[in-house]
Formats: C-alpha cells, sequence, structure tokens
C-alpha cells in the first residue's frame, strides 16, 4: 500500500501542536500584562476633577485630618465625600476670589454637589466596609497610599482580588495601632519588632484570620 502522507508529516504535525501551544502561552501572557497595565489599573494616573484638589496642601501643610473631609469613615462602609457646606467652613472667609475655586462656590450657593470622579472605584461584587478596616487598624495608606504627599489624588494599587488577599491572609503585616491609623507617617517605634506586634494587634482585635479568606467576607 502506498504510503499516504510524506516523511515530513510527523514533524509538521509536532511543530504545529508546539507552535499552538507557545501561541496560547503567549496570548495569555500579553493578556496578563494587559490586565495589569496602568491603562487597565489606572494605577499612578491621575483623574482629573472639577477642582485640582491637593491633599499634599490640605493634609501634609495645613495639618487636617482625614476625617474632617472624610467624616464616615469610622461608622460607615464608604469614607464620605465633603460636602461644599465643609469646604465654605474655610473658603467662605479664605481664597473666596480664586478662580478655581467657583466651582465649589457656585455648589454650595445652588445646592448641587460636585461631581467628583471616582479614583478608587470596586466593581459593584465586591463588598467593602471602611469602617471595619479602621476599627481593626489598617490605616488609610495601606490602600491608598501615601495620599498626604499627592498634589492630585491617584491610585497607588491595583484593588485586584489577589492584592486584597495579601492583607487578608497576613494581616499582622499590615496591621498597626488604632490610634495611628489616620498618621500618614507613622513607623514602628525604634527597635520594635513589626511582625511580633502585628500578631499581637491580630489577637488584640481580635482578628479571626482563618475567615479572611473565606469568599462571602467580600462577594455577598
Amino acid at each position: 500500500m502506498p504510503q499516504i502522507f510524506p516523511k515530513t508529516a510527523n514533524m509538521l504535525a509536532h511543530m504545529s501542536i508546539v507552535g499552538a501551544v507557545l501561541a496560547f502561552v503567549i496570548f495569555v501572557s500579553v493578556l496578563a500584562i494587559i490586565y495589569r497595565s496602568p491603562y487597565v489599573t489606572q494605577v499612578n494616573v491621575v483623574r482629573e476633577q472639577p477642582i485640582p484638589f491637593s491633599h499634599q496642601h490640605h493634609v501634609e501643610q495645613l495639618g487636617i485630618d482625614c476625617r474632617y473631609c472624610h467624616d464616615t469613615v469610622e461608622t460607615s462602609g464608604f469614607a464620605g465625600m465633603p460636602s461644599s457646606e465643609t469646604c465654605m467652613t474655610c473658603h467662605s472667609q479664605i481664597w473666596t476670589d480664586q478662580p478655581m475655586l467657583q466651582p465649589v462656590v457656585q455648589s454650595y450657593e445652588n445646592e448641587q454637589p460636585i461631581e467628583w470622579i471616582r479614583v478608587h472605584d470596586l466593581p459593584d461584587f465586591a463588598y467593602f466596609d471602611h469602617s471595619i478596616h479602621v476599627q481593626k487598624g489598617i490605616s488609610c495608606v495601606e490602600c491608598h497610599g501615601r495620599v498626604d504627599q499627592m498634589p492630585l489624588v491617584r491610585k497607588t494599587e491595583t484593588l485586584h482580588m489577589s492584592w486584597c488577599l495579601e492583607c487578608h491572609r497576613t494581616p499582622e503585616e499590615f496591621i498597626r495601632p488604632r490610634e495611628h491609623v489616620f498618621t500618614m507617617d507613622w513607623t514602628p517605634e525604634p527597635g520594635e519588632d513589626r511582625y511580633a506586634m502585628g500578631e499581637a494587634l491580630v489577637q488584640e482585635y481580635n482578628i479571626r484570620k482563618e475567615q479572611l479568606t473565606n469568599c462571602s467576607i467580600c462577594h455577598r
């Protein structure tokens, strides 16, 4: 019986299989790179806002506490955005004639809220409660970075599930004393074992590590 396929058929078949596998690996790798790129995650990308509000000026230079503007962060799932009335507490007296502040003045006079552009925006299927994290000793810095040093707010973390789980698996590496949650530049005392302190606080604040990776914690 004559040979149907040429002698090179086996080699071509092997090469096509290897090529298909390589193409698939490259395709998945490219998708992973795109998924983690600033284009998708918006990490370190400054979003244009109605008003170029500087946290660096208000927090670092003027010493205004986070809770003055984000007044529900300790009691609610949402940190809250400051109303125009909050802004005008100061700006009815200072810098009132500055063009950049006119949207605030108009918002206050017209009783219409300013439409800020969200910088940190979790998907609707992910549940996050600011108050429980604050109560358990997780600082603003862990999720938002050194906001007090940002002229304009930007994301510093991807907010991907893998990033959240890093903290949920080892909270002792990120926790700090409650009284320092809003202290942006806090560091442990010289010679203090950061990890040992974290383990002690996990026990003191009754953080149940075995439950933190349960799907229902974040997906309800």
